[in-house]
């Protein structure tokens, strides 16, 4: 009876007072543990939702917990005008699978890329010698970088910029793995190019190797930034670290939040040794970026990736589970048309809106999210077990098959 009326008076205080910018789905999500959450009513769920991507070691990890809870008895939060030991550490750890650079800290995905398209600025400056000339950004159409100004005006999505014109200039859209297309794109009015490794929002749609490989000499025939968005498709998702690596390349800067922390907010910018010194004090900032509190939650995710060997889990396990969910284009054309993505990031192409078999599948027990294109992703947790993998897909299946 309590829980039903939690449920109740949780669904009318939403109706009162919360904006109503999202579609939520009809369940109060009140616990979780691992791969699995549980419901106000008590039902439980395979979470391959994952937060979009942000709970990266599931739901408490203990050894999460701990760190959270050890920080926040000791200090919650300074200033940038002081420096705390949790930041610095993080930075150096995280220089250790970017490269030589330097990190700034601050909240989220959005926050991230927009201080790489102030990035782009400072380079543009440093290429044209006078500022206002050269700040010209080329992005991939079905981008999503944020809903921030820079980032909807960054993103070509007509569902996310309508309603907020006019947005900032100077951004052009290639196509994706089309290497001329971005080519023909480049003048001198151009500071640098920008794409997600794999487009999470836009359908799962990677990027190619050769594809990224040919960015990189674009922009060093051209004296471009390459900046890479790996805010979703980031921090151990496919296998490794970063997804670009995959390719053998090195950006220029790289933009990462979402799993960085497990599920406390953060977001960051590591930026090449060449272009750290275009930041100068005063140029770019953030109150909570960085804080000792948040800062202890990503060393946290960092010592269970490495600890655990994630990355090597995530190369082992996903290929069986690929495998299992892509015959389902196979078994089921009708529905499924296709499936892309690497590790534990996977879009299943559908033939027509995913709403319905998102509903379907939670009312099932599995927890998904929907895409552009008519899509359905799936993003485990880097430690989802061998059985949930497998369970996923017998989910999927059953709501398939009794889809025909």
């Amino acid at each position: 009876m309590q829980e039903s009326i939690m449920r109740t008076s949780s669904a009318d205080l939403y109706d009162a007072y919360v904006l109503k910018n999202y579609a939520r789905a009809p369940i109060t999500l009140v616990r979780g543990k691992g791969s699995r959450v549980w419901d106000d009513q008590g039902n439980g769920y395979l979470d391959f939702s994952s937060g979009l991507a942000v709970s990266a070691l599931g739901h408490c990890h203990p050894h999460w917990v701990a760190a959270v809870q050890r920080q926040a008895g000791e200090l919650i939060h300074t200033s940038n005008l002081f420096r705390n030991p949790n930041q610095a550490e993080l930075a150096k750890r995280l220089a250790g699978y970017c490269g030589p650079g330097r990190l700034f800290f601050c909240n989220s995905g959005a926050e991230a890329n927009e201080t790489l398209l102030k990035l782009a600025r400072l380079h543009g400056i440093r290429k044209s010698g006078e500022e206002g000339k050269c700040f010209h950004v080329i992005c991939a159409q079905r981008a999503f970088h944020g809903r921030t100004f820079g980032g909807m005006s960054a993103t070509p999505q007509e569902k996310i910029q309508k309603g907020f014109r006019p947005l900032v200039p100077g951004f052009a859209f290639g196509e994706l793995n089309n290497l001329e297309s971005f080519a023909a794109l480049v003048d001198e009015r151009t500071a640098a190019i920008f794409v997600e490794t794999i487009q999470g929002e836009g359908g799962v749609n990677p990027c190619t190797p050769e594809f990224l490989a040919g960015l990189r000499q674009l922009c060093d025939r051209n004296n471009l930034l390459l900046m890479i968005d790996e805010v979703q498709c980031g921090i151990g998702r496919t296998g490794r670290f970063f997804a670009f690596e995959h390719a053998g390349i090195r950006p220029d800067a790289i933009g990462m939040a979402k799993g960085l922390a497990g599920g406390f907010p953060i977001g960051a910018m590591w930026v090449s040794e060449r272009s750290a010194e275009l930041f100068q004090p005063g140029m770019h900032g953030t109150t909570f970026g960085g804080t000792p509190l948040a800062c202890a939650a990503a060393l946290a995710v960092l010592d269970v990736i490495e600890r655990e060997k994630l990355l090597a889990h995530v190369t082992r396990e996903s290929v069986p589970w690929i495998e299992a969910v892509t015959r389902f284009s196979t078994d089921f054309p009708a529905v499924v048309k296709g499936v892309r993505g690497r590790g534990f990031m996977i879009g299943l192409q559908l033939a027509d809106d995913p709403a319905p078999l998102v509903t379907a599948l939670r009312e099932r027990g599995l927890l998904t999210a929907a895409a552009g294109g008519n899509v359905i992703r799936m993003l485990p947790p880097l430690n989802a077990t061998a059985d949930e993998l497998r369970l996923s897909v017998e989910i999927f299946r059953s709501v398939l098959s009794a889809k025909a």
